[in-house]
């Protein structure tokens, strides 16, 4: 073994040896540390065992001390009744007869309320179960009656349902055959008056204010402007949004000129025309229809009884003329041909 590795070797065991001693050290420092604790901690328990020892005795004393000092007051007490007892001897003789007296009283009272409970344990005890059957009979009374008198409620709500549904119906019923009555009576006046022969002189033409036209369009540009037109000229003004609310209203009340667009959601111009001159109540208005192509609906127009035709944008002048010609008895059928 050359120098290096003996000096590596002895290096080695040095640091071993450093390091046990080391550890040899810090075992015996924390041996010492443990006899030390566990000195203290004996210590602690001694001084601990002393001074309960120490409580001990004093508390044997304090009671040995009370025990003497209860004994010569017993002692003291005694004496004390004794001498009480020989004044009262009698009284005491006496007392002791009364209490005997009333403890047998009290035996025989008790012996009979015990003999009477035992005679009565039955009877109160069938007492108690004819109670508690009585109670849930009548629970059970209860329960079925608030049942029969919610199921009753609920019959009334539904035969009051029904029968407020059934007047709702009847009256609906009665107010429809009304209306239709009502309609009969009208178709068959305006036919009577169709049939009637005309009269030779014409009527009256009617004032402005006391005639309604009919404004049907689905622009409400168009309705506001045609209406302040008509408005301007002193004509009464109702207007339509499309064919179905303008036949809508005519029921109610038919106006003395319809003035009608062509295309309209729901029920356009042609067939707004056309529903016009089926019903007699109707059959007379003049119609006045405003379009864009009036060249290419002349025809359908014509067929549907359109009265006149005027393209837009339409002269103003012009639909005041055509009203004007209308309430004052003379025909435009010839203005669309």
């Amino acid at each position: 073994m050359d120098e290096y590795s003996q000096w590596l070797v002895a290096v080695s065991g040095a640091l071993l040896a450093a390091w046990l001693g080391y550890r040899a050290i810090r075992h015996a420092a924390a041996q010492r540390k443990a006899k030390r604790a566990a000195a203290d901690a004996a210590e602690r328990l001694e001084a601990r065992r002393q001074a309960a020892e120490e409580s001990t005795r004093r508390q044997t004393e304090q009671a040995a001390a009370a025990r003497q000092a209860a004994r010569i007051e017993t002692a003291r007490l005694a004496q004390e009744e004794a001498s009480r007892a020989e004044s009262e001897s009698e009284a005491a003789e006496q007392a002791a007869l009364v209490a005997e007296a009333f403890a047998a009283a009290e035996a025989s009272a008790q012996g009979e309320a015990a003999r009477e409970a035992a005679a009565n344990a039955p009877l109160l005890e069938a007492a108690r179960v004819a109670a508690e059957e009585a109670a849930r009979a009548e629970a059970e009374r209860l329960a079925a009656q608030e049942a029969f008198i919610a199921e009753a409620l609920r019959l009334a709500e539904e035969d009051a349902a029904r029968a407020q549904a059934a007047q709702l119906a009847a009256d609906e019923a009665r107010a429809l055959a009304a209306r239709q009555l009502e309609e009969d009576a009208r178709r068959a006046s305006a036919r009577e008056s169709a049939s009637a022969p005309t009269s030779e002189q014409p009527p009256d033409p009617k004032r402005p204010d006391q005639t309604l036209v009919m404004v049907a369009d689905d622009s409400k540009v168009v309705r506001v402007v045609t209406g302040r037109l008509l408005s301007k000229h002193q004509y009464r003004v109702s207007y339509a949004t499309d064919g179905l609310d303008a036949v809508r209203q005519m029921q109610a009340d038919a106006p003395d000129i319809l003035i009608t667009d062509v295309e309209m959601p729901g029920m356009d111009g042609f067939e707004l025309a056309r529903h016009v001159r089926h019903d007699p109540l109707t059959a007379h208005i003049p119609i006045i229809m405003i379009t864009a192509s009036d060249d290419r609906h002349r025809e359908e127009a014509h067929r549907a009884g359109v009265s006149v035709l005027l393209g837009k944008p339409y002269p103003e002048d012009e639909l005041i003329g055509y009203i004007q010609r209308a309430m004052s008895g003379e025909a435009l059928v010839e203005a669309v041909t």
